[in-house]
């Protein structure tokens, strides 16, 4: 072999070796990958008590319930499920019934999402798109709320027609 041929099979080895690493750990990671999760999947999943994940969805207009001490408790649905989410902490100005909002936590045994963080989108327009499609498949979808925007890959405000 001449010394061309060697280095062009060490650089070879060297990427499958490579390919192979980035195979192993975007497999071992899949679950992870995830922005959030839907109502939906959280059932269909059967997640296990204290598992930490994200929950997306809707507000669920009228359970809004405020307590002492910054306490409040609201359920999210994508229109078919709903999970109940409860909270100790400043919500952000924009967070309301019928609003979409993205929470982190666990999930408790009794099927109470403990969230230790409430995120509240500023617009339909930008709507994550696996809770549009999860709205529109159940037939909550409003026409009138947009398209999906922004850097979820719909069109975004300003962009030549």
């Amino acid at each position: 072999m001449t010394r061309k041929q060697r280095r062009l099979v060490l650089i070879g080895s060297c990427l499958a070796v490579l390919a192979v690493a980035v195979g192993l750990v975007l497999s071992a990671m899949s679950d992870s990958i995830v922005f959030f999760n839907s109502p939906t999947d959280i059932a269909e999943k059967n997640v296990a008590p204290g598992t930490r994940l994200r929950l997306g969805g809707m507000v669920k207009p009228g359970s809004v319930k405020r307590g002492d001490e910054l306490r409040i408790s609201f359920e999210v649905t994508d229109g078919a499920k709903e999970v109940r989410v409860a909270y100790q902490g400043i919500v952000p100005d924009l967070f309301r019934e019928g609003q979409g909002v993205v929470v982190e936590g666990r999930l408790e045994p009794g099927g109470t999402f403990r969230a230790d963080s409430v995120l509240a989108k500023h617009d339909e327009k930008y709507m994550p798109r696996e809770v549009a499609d999860a709205l529109k498949k159940s037939g909550h979808w409003q026409e009138d709320s947009g398209k999906y925007g922004g850097q979820y890959g719909g069109k975004t405000q300003g962009a030549a027609k």
